[in-house]
């Protein structure tokens, strides 16, 4: 099938494997990046499929060019995929306000707008797929990225919401939750600059280890994203989520789990109802 994407944050990481992936795979492919430039090799080598353009998520007016631009050079939007994202470094207490807007601004908002740009052009097509990349932070919260976690929650909401109101048009819609892959996150983390010596004995560990995740021997080559995107857009059945880390399902499995069980222990300690005898705890993979 010669689908066409619409791919932002294509410059580095996870979004440039993806594009390369598209590229080769002999689909077409509108790559984004705030500096479209970087993108100048792929759109040389694959002058016939591969389109590049500025996009910054947060730029209303630029997220409904690249819909139009799209649409003019390929005839629709097959698959949208909203990966442009950055990652801020700070406790609740060390972000402040205009930093948290900043995040979720490209974060959420960034997503929400540009999906909201491409859908008419999706139901006018009776079909599409749209692609949320979340991460592991989209369901295991970590100290010291609170403001990432945040975003990365309220992503996955809207990703449960929009493909309920999607579905009746021949939308899909799923999440994806990837970690452990190669690539410049942790380096290209933003430090909150109310960064406060009372967290440093765990945050400043925390950070190093994220700053470092490239290098550890267990994460996995962005190629490897980025084939697993292919195959699911391939799937009659898509799933609403998808964890890709080096665990896969069990540790989306292992998490909800947790969960439950520590709101099952809560419920108990306050003498909330709760039914009697074992209580069987079922994880939804869709």
């Amino acid at each position: 099938m010669n689908r066409s994407w619409l791919v932002t944050g294509s410059s580095t990481g996870l979004g440039r494997a993806l594009v390369e992936a598209i590229a080769a795979a002999g689909e077409c492919v509108l790559a984004t990046a705030r500096k479209p430039e970087i993108l100048d090799d792929l759109a040389m080598a694959y002058p016939e499929t591969v389109v590049t353009t500025g996009l910054d998520v947060r730029d209303e007016l630029q997220c409904a060019a690249a819909v139009d631009l799209a649409v003019e050079r390929f005839g629709g939007i097959d698959v949208l995929v909203n990966n442009a994202a950055y990652g801020l470094f700070g406790t609740v207490e060390e972000v402040a306000d205009d930093e948290l807007r900043a995040m979720l601004e490209t974060n959420l908002l960034g997503p929400w707008r540009l999906t909201r740009k491409a859908l008419p052009v999706m139901r006018a097509q009776g079909s599409g797929h749209v692609l949320l990349v979340s991460s592991t932070s989209g369901y295991l919260a970590l100290p010291g990225i609170a403001a990432y976690t945040t975003g990365k929650f309220a992503l996955e909401g809207m990703g449960e919401s929009l493909a309920m109101e999607v579905a009746p048009f021949g939308i899909r819609v799923t999440v994806l939750q990837p970690g452990g892959y190669a690539t410049e996150w942790g380096n290209s983390l933003v430090e909150a600059r109310g960064r406060m010596p009372e967290y440093e004995a765990f945050t400043s560990e925390m950070l190093a280890g994220m700053r470092a995740l490239k290098g550890l021997p267990t994460v996995h080559p962005p190629a490897e994203f980025a084939d697993a995107v292919l195959r699911l857009v391939d799937m009659n059945e898509p799933p609403l989520r998808l964890p890709l880390t080096p665990f896969g399902w069990q540790t989306a499995v292992d998490a909800a789990r947790g969960r439950h069980a520590g709101l099952l222990a809560a419920a108990a300690a306050t003498g909330a109802s709760i039914p009697a005898g074992p209580v069987e705890v079922s994880v939804p993979l869709n």
